[in-house]
Order: C-alpha cells, then structure tokens, then sequence
C-alpha cells in the first residue's frame, strides 16, 4: 500500500515536516512522484521499528495477533547456521495446508531478503515479503522461531538475529495490518524481557494478549476477557 506523507505521518504519529527532516537525516525510505513523496507502507513499517519509533497500532478486531500467533506458533531450538538454511527451516516448521508450495514461499522469502534485511535489531528479524503474496490459507498466521544459534541477517544494527517473526495471510491489508500490529507490540519494555530470555509459549501469548487488550475500549476489553475466562 503506497501511503502519501499526512498518511504516513499519522501513522508514525509525527508532523509531515519530521517526515522531510527524517528522509534528510535518517534514512527514512521515500519516493518522489512529482514533486511529492510516496511511502511503502510495509517499508516504512519496517524501517520505523528497527530505529525504535512508536507507532500507532493498526485497527483490528480484538486479539487478532494474538489469535494469528497461537495459529502460527511458537518453535523453539529451530536450527540453521545461516539465514538461508534458518529460513528453510522455518518455512518446512510453518503450519501450512498442503497445497502450499513451500519451495516458492522459500524463494520469495530470500529474494526479499536481497533487496533489504528483515533484521529489525535487538536480535529481532521478520522474515516477509515486500510485497505480500497473498497465499490460500484461511485464516491469516504469525509464528515465532527462536534460533538454535544466532545468525547473521545483516540486520541495521549489526547484531546476529536470534528469534523470527513470520507472516502468512489470506490479504495483502490484512499482511498490512498485522505488520503494524507487531511493529506496535514489539516496543513492549516488558515483552522484549519475555522474548530474549525465551519463555514458554503460554508466557508470551499472555503478554500479546496484555498489550492488545491495552489498545481497546474498556467496553470491548470487558467482552474479550469473558471470551478468554
């Protein structure tokens, strides 16, 4: 989705002169159509969580990344000693119906990464395609695999990467959204300390429910922890 700069600067929830300034002094991905600039929003989704700028959480329906985690799951020991056998390895892991080729979503998913890391920092990648694919699964699925050994993505901050997000939906919006949604998430002091140390799976699934609940009307989280109890 190609967002203009008030679109983009809602979502990074600055004015569109920081925006000029940032694509100035920091790298901030943009492109020139005629006097004005256009923004990738899955690019600039990226680029803002690996400089460690707040987002606003994307719109959704209740625990929506929550849901697509439990759905995705969560591997641990996943092993590989570079990023393409690491990234065959998760691909092979996913819980995918059979018709998908996994030789393709292989391919795509390295091809991604020659044209920039997923490596967001702090050991963090999220393996995805620039422009989503969108594959035949019913419901959309976020796994997390924590490496066996840490690996080298090329990420911004130079450290190896440990633990990869991964994203597979029915949509490109909805690819659009749960990205945002994690790029929100991942800020979160108290889940980081979760996710380094490796938790057991319940233990993360709580704090992702925590923090989503957190961005929804009180009206709206009373009903989805009736749902949960």
């Amino acid at each position: 989705m190609v967002l203009n700069i008030r679109e983009a600067a809602a979502l990074l929830n600055v004015t569109p002169d920081t925006l000029h300034q940032w694509i100035k002094t920091r790298g901030l991905p943009a492109h020139r159509v005629r006097e004005h600039y256009r923004f990738n929003q899955s690019q600039l989704l990226e680029w803002a969580t690996a400089e460690g700028i707040p987002l606003s959480p994307a719109p959704s329906r209740l625990l929506m990344l929550t849901q697509a985690l439990e759905r995705g799951g969560i591997v641990h020991d996943l092993p590989g000693k570079d990023m393409r056998m690491a990234l065959k390895e998760l691909v092979g892991q996913l819980p995918l119906p059979p018709e998908i080729d996994r030789i393709f979503l292989l391919r795509m998913l390295l091809a991604r990464e020659r044209l920039g890391s997923t490596g967001i920092g702090e050991g963090i990648a999220v393996p995805h395609v620039r422009n989503p694919i969108v594959l035949r699964v019913p419901t959309p699925l976020v796994s997390l695999a924590f490496l066996r050994q840490p690996v080298d993505f090329h990420a911004l901050d130079g450290k190896p990467v440990s633990m990869l997000f991964t994203l597979v939906t029915p949509t490109v919006r909805m690819h659009l959204t749960l990205l945002s949604r994690l790029a929100f998430v991942l800020h979160d002091a108290a889940l980081r300390n979760t996710l380094h140390p490796r938790a057991a799976r319940e233990m993360i699934l709580k704090h992702f429910s925590r923090i989503e609940l957190q961005l929804q009307p009180a009206s709206e989280t009373m009903a989805a922890r009736k749902h949960q109890s």
